[in-house]
């Protein structure tokens, strides 16, 4: 039985090989992830935000079983604290036995990155030149540098509402490196961020919408992981009205507000949604058909990219 901690998991996820483990994961039909389950958990503070505990296991017929646990609390950032923890469990496929356990923090962050990235290969446009990360939580440095994993960057800019904290994103980028852009900074105005950039990513626990459609540039990429409730919203009407929509999952993914509230009001249909990840990745759903097509990617979490996440820190 073993365990790794955050630093072994960075160490055993690197981009490219976390990249093509999530694409080979998704087009194994001997790979099956069911529904995640979601439940409320409520906080005794009064004013505070319910907490959520999910629950999202996945396998690989003869190879691995992993059940991956994850709490969300949005009131963490006031106090310093991760808004999301995780601890992901692996078993054996083929005899139940329990091999160990890792942090599913570090690992979450990583394939939800790589998985943006996935998508992104195939979303957004082959020139790609501006990207705009939008939110400065743990996600926001892993997105910059899975998405400069798949496409060349000559600006890279973070925005957030707390300025400080962007330039702390920025900051770490600068040390770490690993997005290969020429230039990484922060946007002080979002509006005027998200009018020039050709890629946006965002990463929030926003309830009203950021993004505002009616800026997109033609052949822009919107690039949406940060909401997985039907509260949740990143982008507002009008990203949905001019973008050609995927989803990772065409369950859990049209579960957030950024999908089910469009549904709910009747601004997009089931069958609107052009593909999932899995299809974009085979090839059997379209992905961006010309250089000035808007498109919008909406990202949920599969089961199945913590399976490809977790073999590999394992070694499987």
């Amino acid at each position: 039985m073993r365990f790794f901690g955050p630093n072994e998991v960075a160490t055993a996820l690197p981009w490219k090989s976390l990249i093509a483990a999530i694409e080979d994961v998704l087009t194994d039909d001997s790979a099956f992830a069911p529904e995640r389950t979601v439940h409320t958990i409520p906080t005794s503070g009064e004013g505070d935000a319910d907490g959520a505990l999910l629950l999202k296991p996945g396998w690989v017929v003869g190879d691995v079983i992993a059940v991956k646990v994850v709490t969300f609390f949005a009131d963490n950032g006031a106090a310093g604290l991760p808004t999301v923890n995780a601890g992901v469990m692996l078993f054996s496929a083929t005899n139940g036995v329990f091999l160990g356990a890792c942090d599913g923090n570090e690992l979450t962050t990583r394939r939800t990155a790589a998985a943006s990235a996935v998508a992104a290969k195939r979303l957004a446009r082959s020139d790609a030149s501006r990207l705009l990360v939008v939110g400065t939580g743990a996600l926001a440095p892993m997105a910059v540098q899975a998405h400069c994993a798949v496409r060349d960057y000559e600006v890279v800019q973070v925005w957030g509402r707390d300025q400080a904290k962007a330039h702390a994103v920025v900051d770490w980028l600068a040390h770490d490196g690993g997005h290969g852009s020429r230039t990484v900074g922060v946007a002080d105005d979002l509006d005027s961020a998200v009018a020039e950039a050709d890629v946006i990513s965002c990463a929030t626990g926003a309830t009203e919408p950021l993004v505002k459609g009616q800026l997109l540039s033609p052949g822009a990429h919107v690039d949406l992981i940060g909401s997985f409730t039907p509260q949740m919203r990143e982008s507002d009407d009008d990203v949905v009205r001019r973008a050609g929509v995927w989803v990772d999952t065409r369950t859990d993914g049209t579960l957030a507000g950024d999908i089910a509230q469009p549904l709910e009001s009747g601004l997009l249909s089931i069958d609107d949604i052009k593909g999932d990840l899995a299809e974009l990745v085979a090839g059997t759903a379209p992905g961006r058909t010309n250089d000035t097509e808007i498109t919008m990617f909406k990202s949920a979490g599969i089961a199945l990219e913590d399976v490809a996440a977790a073999r590999l820190v394992f070694g499987n």
